[in-house]
């Protein structure tokens, strides 16, 4: 069953040259956020057929026609929070297909407005 989307992520255009990339190379990809903090860690980024998405791990949304998930855990820390898929020079993690090509995906943030409780008085 496909999980609904929360449409909470974006991509630079350089985000989305580098995945237009990959999946040029491996077909249809998904990225993965799990562990460490989000803002300014690496999302992993895997061919879709072969990472299996947990039952807890939570659909941000999609770039294009790539779905984002977040582990639960992180999506409770971070379930105000916006996240932005952008690229930097350097090495992608080890099973990451950005690997090898001298640029890698990072996971950047912005805050959400979260709204105010109503006032009693």
């Amino acid at each position: 069953m496909e999980k609904p989307s929360l449409g909470k992520v974006s991509a630079t255009p350089e985000a989305e040259a580098l995945l237009a990339e990959i999946i040029a190379d491996h077909g249809p990809v998904l990225f993965h956020q799990s562990g460490g903090c989000c803002d300014g860690s690496s999302p992993m980024c895997y061919p879709r057929g072969e990472f299996m998405v947990g039952d807890k791990d939570v659909r941000l949304g999609e770039i294009g026609d790539t779905p984002v998930y977040i582990s639960a855990s992180q999506f409770e820390a971070w379930k105000h929070t916006d996240l932005i898929i952008d690229v930097v020079p350097g090495r992608g993690g080890m099973f990451s297909l950005d690997n090898g090509r001298e640029k890698r995906f990072l996971t950047r943030s912005t805050i959400c407005a979260v709204p105010a409780p109503p006032s009693s008085g």
